[in-house]
């Protein structure tokens, strides 16, 4: 019998390179507090964690909600320009969706942007269920999301697998009780996933779906 009968996926730094899109909306907001800009590469180290924890993180002493507000305003107008696709995933999603995997998305990025840029890359036909924080109340590591995308593909979590890039990915998973596996394709490199005890780290989605292929064999 196949070991896994679904895959729920990470979006930001799991499926695409989205950090230039984010960079641009969170110096927008920088922008219009009077505050310093910031790198694709210090943005990269601090998100992850949802839209609000991003925003206290960058704008300490002003309501998030604030931020949020204009960040949302924002991102529309940069991020399909500044989204890409990360290597393997488009051949991978094929490959997962014809051996009969259920496939989903369990993002802390707003569920709205996830649902858009799936369609805008091309790829939302793979997927049977796309969640962010908005439709469960939380993000995570709060495994409320991948119970719920669980729930509603109907599949129990010894037969499930959860794939991210970030040690908030890893809790995750530990939380809900899933097999989860992290590339350092995103916000953490292979020694800080390493460190965060993850069950099985890779170099990048080809080695994921290959894995996964082979064990339903």
């Amino acid at each position: 019998m196949p070991r896994f009968r679904a895959v729920l996926f990470d979006f930001d730094g799991t499926l695409a390179d989205s950090y230039a899109a984010i960079t641009a909306s969170v110096n927008h907001v920088l922008q219009h507090h009077g505050r310093p800009t910031l790198t694709e590469e210090k943005v990269r180290s601090l998100v992850g964690h949802g839209l609000e924890n991003l925003m206290m993180t960058i704008l300490p002493g002003i309501d998030p909600a604030i931020g949020a507000r204009l960040y949302r305003e924002h991102h529309p107008t940069v991020m399909k320009s500044h989204t890409k696709l990360l290597p393997g995933v488009i051949e991978g999603l094929k490959a997962l969706k014809d051996a009969g995997i259920k496939l989903g998305v369990c993002s802390n990025k707003p569920a709205y942007f996830t649902r858009a840029l799936l369609g805008m890359l091309e790829i939302d036909c793979y997927f049977d269920m796309v969640l962010g924080p908005d439709d469960v109340g939380t993000a995570k590591p709060d495994p409320a999301m991948v119970n719920k995308a669980l729930e509603r593909l109907g599949v129990s979590k010894d037969q499930a697998l959860y794939v991210g890039d970030m040690e908030v990915d890893i809790e995750t998973g530990r939380q809900a009780g899933i097999e989860t596996w992290v590339m350092p394709t995103g916000s953490n490199d292979e020694a800080t996933l390493r460190a965060a005890n993850a069950a099985r780290v890779f170099p990048g989605m080809r080695d994921v779906i290959a894995e996964v292929i082979a064990e339903r064999k």
